[in-house]
């Protein structure tokens, strides 16, 4: 079935899967994982990047002539620091994105956007070039809590709408594309997974199936049963 791409910040991108950098158990098991995403753009922590001279850097197993890099204001708790981040990405030459994260508490780290449709048009309204709600708490893996506020974030604005946040499995993945969204940022579902790069796999296919899947368009949900084969005409052998 033909798709269009997801495009962000004027860019075209076929991959709707967004992939982080963090918890890996080493940089080649990071670089194999992100390889088997099949994704196009991956997210770095600024302040975890090394800078020239000191030592081994996550930037080295990271192609950047292949993927788009995407770096984040983690860490950061007011404006002010995330700003700063944001220049001292620019001047690192991680490029013209920015994932911006502003915690506001430290013990539940919500540091995207809750699924509130309110402030993700503020947010649009804002200038941001997509809106990222979270399907859970960060690192909870808990999946897709409340998939009928993202619906209406869905409705509410017209950047893209990115899923960030709370993927567990292949199948939470799959549900926020089937929902209409255009694409999943995750990083602990893959890196904290017994196998990252299996699990990298599964959730390529789990994004494919569910953009497919919400394309097609699902069946309608009825609360009682309907025969997948025609009753009409059917002789009623019990007069017989």
């Amino acid at each position: 079935m033909y798709d269009t791409s997801l495009w962000l910040g004027g860019k075209e991108y076929k991959s709707r899967l967004i992939v982080g950098t963090g918890k890996y158990p080493s940089f080649e098991n990071m670089r194999e994982a992100i390889e088997a995403s099949g994704a196009e753009i991956v997210t770095v922590a600024v302040r975890r990047v090394s800078l020239p001279g000191q030592g081994e850097s996550l930037l080295d197993y990271i192609d950047t002539k292949k993927y788009t890099l995407l770096p984040n204001t983690a860490g950061c708790y007011t404006a002010d620091e995330a700003l700063r981040t944001c220049y001292l990405a620019r001047e690192a030459g991680l490029g013209s994105f920015v994932k911006l994260e502003v915690i506001g508490d430290s013990r539940t780290v919500l540091p995207y956007t809750n699924d509130d449709p309110v402030l993700a048009k503020k947010l649009e309204d804002a200038g941001a070039a997509a809106v990222m709600p979270l399907g859970a708490p960060i690192g909870s893996g808990l999946g897709i809590r409340n998939p009928y506020n993202i619906k209406i974030i869905l409705e509410t604005v017209t950047v893209p709408v990115i899923v960030d946040a709370g993927v567990g499995t292949a199948s939470d993945a799959a549900i926020a594309m089937e929902l209409g969204c255009d694409g999943v940022l995750m990083n602990t579902a893959i890196a904290g997974a017994k196998d990252p790069v299996a699990m990298a796999t599964a959730m390529k296919l789990a994004i494919e199936a569910g953009r497919l899947a919400f394309k097609a368009g699902r069946i309608g949900k009825k609360l009682y049963a309907t025969a997948s084969s025609p009753i009409e005409g059917v002789p009623d052998w019990s007069t017989s």
